[in-house]
């Protein structure tokens, strides 16, 4: 099946809704957009361009593996001027999706180029940031891929590739493409390990600036917020805080310290209440700069 085959054949199934939800993949192309740029994802995604000194004025982004053009659109729609380069030009998930995006929300600021991350019909030198989602990880050669995007970005412009999956080993790699509710349809699933994402980007001449695991930061781990965070942690507390009460009734106010190091004990066991471990290809982010 192809990408797009999937899509439409997954919206007719009521156990994936949420899925198609979450991925801004119902029919609707408005709708998903319009999501994507009220989402916490999105507005994090500005604040850190707003503190890396990037939201100048018409910026020029070229966003790579588009999609079916919700970053497209809601960078356009931040004032952003918008180069969408998608190899597939399906009408669903594609480039004829966004076009039609551009034309139905008159964004004249949005330029659609049927093209793949690896050769883009743009000059060196000529982009303010590079925003790759979720496409990174799909490159055929990750260092040809990443060396393009640095080739197209001005000196001092901003490589920002976020929601790529991330493996330790192939081992892990496995798990990851066993457990991908839709690998299995079309297999076109990919992940690679933290070194080969840093030698990539690093050997493409590219400083690495941030790097977001992927509990850090709600770009990474959307559709959650950071009160399902929050929550998970706390119910960690609470679990603890129970099991040590029934284990030391009478006895842990008579021993000082023994709370803490109980405590300290129990969720060393238990390990974080967001430990990245426990997701199959987590996802990772990263902002780096082409020096000037």
């Amino acid at each position: 099946m192809t990408w797009e085959e999937i899509i439409i054949s997954i919206r007719k199934d009521p156990g994936m809704s949420a899925l198609v939800k979450d991925a801004y993949l119902s029919e609707d192309i408005t709708a998903n957009a319009s999501s994507f740029f009220d989402s916490d994802e999105f507005k994090e995604t500005i604040r850190i361009l707003r503190e890396l000194n990037f939201l100048k004025t018409a910026a020029r982004l070229a966003d790579v593996g588009a999609g079916n053009g919700i970053a497209s659109y809601a960078f356009a729609k931040a004032g952003f001027r918008v180069c969408a380069v998608e190899p597939d030009p399906s009408h669903t998930v594609g480039a004829n999706a966004i076009r039609w995006l551009k034309e139905k929300c008159k964004m004249v600021n949005l330029e659609v180029f049927e093209a793949g991350g690896e050769k883009m019909p743009f000059e060196s030198n000529s982009m303010d940031i590079v925003y790759v989602r979720q496409a990174m990880h799909h490159a055929a050669n990750l260092r040809s891929f990443v060396s393009e995007c640095a080739r197209v970005l001005k000196p001092g412009g901003c490589l920002f590739t976020c929601r790529d999956h991330l493996i330790y080993d192939d081992k892990d790699k496995e798990l990851f493409l066993n457990s991908h509710p839709l690998h299995k349809y079309y297999g076109g699933e990919n992940a690679y390990t933290l070194t080969e994402y840093t030698n990539a980007i690093e050997s493409a001449g590219l400083k690495i600036q941030k790097m977001l695991r992927h509990f850090d930061s709600v770009i990474n781990y959307a559709p959650l917020t950071s009160e399902d965070i929050r929550k998970k942690e706390l119910d960690q507390v609470a679990f603890v805080e129970t099991l040590f009460r029934k284990r030391f009734a009478g006895v842990f106010q008579r021993v000082p310290g023994l709370h803490d190091w109980y405590r300290r004990r129990a969720i060393g066991k238990l390990g974080p209440a967001n430990d990245e471990r426990s997701v199959p290809g987590r996802l990772v982010t990263f902002i780096a700069i082409k020096p000037e």
